[in-house]
């Protein structure tokens, strides 16, 4: 025992400033750990990456909604905010997005059962950065109509068959430069644009789909 308070005196030659230095440590030490309540402790990252605007630009093409969401499946039948509307994105994360268009706020969530795409990889395709009016001003007449109305004319491009109904759910390896390009009417319909030589040869599914979506 001698031995051990001789070694300890040693040590620590100032017994209660020694004292306080290791209760002090062990307080500190007890605060960050992970039960403690010290200021290092780590609070949940919350699930939006931005509640500011993160960029703005504008729709590529006519963009389906319904009611205060858009669809990222595109579905047809739904009414659309036209082509170069102004698009401010407010906030996103890997579930949803909170996007700003015509000082109204809407939120995009894609259905996981007819798309794989994130709410970023869509909005990276359907937000642009040049209005696209005014690629639009250089089309003919009727395909300018056919687009203002959100439907489809035998001899339109892709670029034009894209701002009119948006992007086709392609297969990844072929992709946009795919023979057949497949939409969506509605959650449980489909239709098909068919190409020839980059131009639409016809729109294969229901027929009284087919009748609406084609622009005569």
């Amino acid at each position: 025992m001698g031995g051990i308070r001789v070694f300890l005196s040693r040590l620590f030659p100032y017994p209660r400033i020694a004292l306080t230095a290791v209760v002090a440590a062990l307080l500190v030490s007890c605060a960050g750990a992970p039960g403690g309540n010290g200021g290092s402790e780590q609070t949940a990252a919350p699930r939006a990456r931005s509640t500011a605007s993160l960029r703005s630009g504008f729709a590529c093409c006519n963009l389906r909604y319904s009611g205060d969401q858009l669809s990222g499946a595109n579905y047809a039948r739904l009414p659309f905010i036209a082509v170069g509307t102004p698009v401010l994105i407010k906030a996103i994360d890997n579930v949803q997005a909170v996007v700003e268009i015509n000082g109204r706020q809407m939120l995009l969530r894609p259905d996981p059962a007819q798309t794989s795409e994130s709410p970023a990889r869509w909005l990276d395709k359907a937000v642009v950065a040049q209005d696209p009016r005014r690629r639009l001003e250089d089309f003919p007449a009727g395909v300018r109509a056919a687009i203002q109305s959100g439907r489809v004319m035998k001899g339109m491009t892709r670029e034009q068959v894209i701002m009119s109904i948006g992007y086709p759910h392609v297969d990844d390896k072929k992709g946009l430069e795919a023979p057949s390009w497949r939409y969506w009417w509605s959650d449980f319909e489909s239709f098909y644009v068919q190409w020839t030589r980059d131009k639409v040869r016809k729109i294969d599914g229901d027929s009284a789909t087919v009748n609406k979506l084609t622009y005569q």
